[in-house]
């Protein structure tokens, strides 16, 4: 493999994803450890989780050495008990802490007079102070060693206006600024903190929500509102990886076509 590849390469490398038994989250973990990275995917049930974890492993014995393994943990993002527990249990299992993807959060459409006070709450827990949670959590770890890597995700409706998505707007673009300021303050601490905004994303909510499959996008169509998990996850390994060595504090908005208002990635 030549030096220029390496740059992309994830190999060696140990990830934690949160909100991964499902959608983006499980996308990025697949992709991580296909290229050679140990993930730990979480979840706030653990049957809901383990299934990756026994999909990526299964691979990691078909691939015979060129893959990395798969630790799965309960964690509820918004129990910083839980959070602590879960980064203990990777540094445990696999010795260090090398990027962290803040995949985690939910969403529901209401208009803003109709949204209850722990309705808000609720949206604004899991998606913003859940990546509070994890990021602090995992701090001295990331900062041991080469440094390491931050990814958030945020959402289109955190950069402008999504009707019916306040309380998930407020939230991504809280995720949105932390993004901004943890890049500086971090920066001599040799971690580096990107964000990915998605637009339209074909997941499996999506698909039950709105009867769109990932089965019907053609990754090749650039004309499209809508992508796919892997498509994100193909964002967040690059900015995983020591190719992005150069951004930190970015937001990249990954969303196809801009045709006006876009649906959210949660």
């Amino acid at each position: 493999m030549s030096d220029v590849h390496d740059r992309f390469s994830l190999a060696g490398e140990v990830a934690v994803i949160t909100g991964a038994s499902s959608g983006i989250g499980r996308a990025v973990a697949e992709e991580f450890a296909a290229d050679g990275a140990d993930v730990v995917v979480c979840s706030r049930e653990q049957e809901n989780v383990d299934p990756v974890a026994e999909a990526i492993d299964a691979a990691a014995d078909a691939a015979d050495g060129d893959h990395g393994r798969c630790l799965a943990v309960e964690c509820d993002v918004t129990d910083r008990d839980a959070v602590d527990a879960l980064v203990e249990a990777t540094v445990e299992e696999f010795g260090s802490l090398d990027v962290l993807v803040n995949n985690a959060g939910a969403s529901f459409m209401a208009g803003f007079d109709d949204i209850s006070e722990n309705g808000w709450k609720t949206v604004v827990d899991i998606n913003l102070h859940g990546t509070f949670h994890c990021t602090q959590a995992a701090a001295d770890h990331l900062a041991d060693g080469d440094g390491g890597a931050v990814v958030n995700l945020a959402s289109v409706a955190g950069q402008r206006a999504a009707q019916y998505m306040s309380h998930y707007g407020a939230a991504k673009a809280g995720v949105i600024n932390l993004t901004e300021t943890l890049a500086i303050e971090w920066a001599g601490r040799d971690v580096r903190v990107n964000c990915i905004a998605p637009g339209f994303v074909a997941t499996p909510g999506v698909e039950t929500q709105m009867g769109v499959s990932a089965d019907e996008v053609d990754r090749a169509d650039v004309d499209r509102r809508i992508g796919t998990s892997e498509e994100i996850a193909d964002v967040a390994r690059f900015l995983a990886s020591d190719a992005a060595s150069y951004m930190t504090g970015e937001t990249v908005a990954a969303q196809g076509v801009p045709q006006g208002e876009q649906m959210p990635q949660q």
